[in-house]
């Protein structure tokens, strides 16, 4: 039998601790997120449907992006025992210079349309948290404005080499005198990707108005209130603005892309030059022989071809080809930190987030992305623990089996 007795009241104030209230909405909400599904929540709460969409949302069918996914979740690891983990060094060395984690923010086009700090935030947050910030062809910031943003911090910048071929070279010129370090050679993007969400949204570039778009507003009225009492939207590089995002991306991108602007280009920049949107192995190995300074594993977060291959099942061949000539980096799909740190298992030298820094930004602006790079060095940090490795040197192909979920079929004779 248990001995019962009456509580005194001093020992029910030990046992009952009441939570200290916070009154600011903003940190109650996002003290509240523990992941980046967490943060992707409230975003989708806080956005009106036409703008959460064009950043959740991928082409076609969305397979692209849900297999990138479940790639990093069909992850098993093998933990080493009885090591001293007391502190771990997460320092990363990427593109000529360092990193305080081994992720970055990936350009992202459109961004202040997310929440009208945009990239302010992210290149604020990026600088404060000792990280590269890439700013899109297709930012609303300029190049000089991320630059005072960020002022002592990696920048790098996204190309694409559009119809008009001196908007690219002045563009390329405005990053190398504002002092960003590496430029993004983009090669996936002859033509937009079918963005369905966006088509089926009426999604443009300025939002025009419907009853749908102004019944799912009501109840988001701080975005449409940031939105129009904040500076117009300005671009990078599109003097006009009108028209759906792929009508936008088709009047800008120019299907006859080549070799030779990637060696234009490269004679243009004096930083490292590395090509983002690589999805084979041959396409590696000629872009090393060019001498590029790294390549990006990417299918542009599955927002170009559906179907496209998953950049982390690609990843250990890659590098077992041309790891050791060139920096191998990759995106599309990380939403935690395991997802990172498995990627440096595999040879990866680094890994660019999109998304997961735009739910953040959703949620909260600035606070929101501060959060967001939170919660993914916490996962960092703690899977390398919980792995027993002190560095991302320590990390092997040894620490990571990638399960099989889609296995080629074997081609009969």
């Amino acid at each position: 039998m248990v001995k019962r007795q009456v509580p005194k009241p001093a020992e029910l104030l030990d046992l009952m601790q009441f939570k200290k209230p916070q009154f600011n909405g903003k940190k109650r909400r996002l003290d509240s997120a523990l992941t980046i599904y967490d943060l992707r929540s409230i975003a989708k709460r806080r956005t009106p449907a036409a703008a959460f969409d064009y950043t959740d949302g991928s082409a076609e069918g969305e397979l692209s992006l849900a297999r990138a996914r479940q790639a990093f979740e069909d992850v098993e690891f093998h933990p080493s025992i009885l090591r001293d983990v007391s502190t771990v060094d997460t320092t990363a060395t990427v593109f000529g210079d360092t990193s305080a984690m081994p992720f970055g923010i990936a350009p992202t086009g459109f961004t202040r349309l997310m929440q009208t700090e945009g990239e302010i935030a992210g290149a604020g947050a990026a600088g404060a948290a000792g990280i590269p910030f890439t700013l899109s062809t297709l930012g609303t910031t300029s190049i000089e404005d991320v630059k005072a943003a960020n002022p002592n911090g990696r920048n790098w910048f996204q190309l694409y080499v559009m119809r008009q071929r001196e908007i690219s070279y002045a563009l390329v010129e405005r990053a190398a005198a504002a002092g960003f370090d590496t430029l993004m050679f983009t090669v996936d993007t002859p033509v937009a990707g079918a963005r369905l969400r966006d088509k089926r949204n009426g999604f443009s570039i300025p939002p025009q108005l419907s009853l749908g778009t102004i019944a799912n507003a009501i109840p988001r009225p701080w975005w449409w209130w940031d939105f129009l009492t904040t500076p117009k939207l300005e671009f990078a590089s599109l003097s006009a603005t009108g028209g759906t995002v792929g009508e936008l991306l088709d009047s800008a991108m120019d299907p006859s892309i080549s070799f030779e602007d990637l060696d234009i280009i490269r004679g243009m920049w004096p930083g490292k030059l590395v090509v983002k949107g690589v999805q084979n192995v041959e396409d590696s190995k000629r872009l090393v022989d060019l001498g590029v300074d790294g390549i990006i594993l990417s299918n542009h977060g599955g927002r170009q071809l559906d179907r496209a291959p998953i950049p982390f099942h690609l990843l250990p061949q890659v590098v077992r080809e041309v790891g050791k000539d060139t920096e191998v980096v990759i995106d599309t799909g990380i939403m935690n930190g395991a997802d990172i740190v498995a990627s440096i298992a595999l040879g990866a030298k680094f890994t660019l987030i999109g998304r997961a820094y735009l739910y953040g930004l959703m949620a909260g602006g600035r606070a929101g992305v501060d959060r967001a790079i939170e919660i993914l060095s916490d996962q960092v940090v703690r899977t390398m623990k919980l792995l027993e490795v002190a560095s991302l040197e320590e990390l092997t192909p040894e620490h990571v089996t990638q399960l099989e979920r889609l296995v080629p079929r074997a081609v009969s004779n």
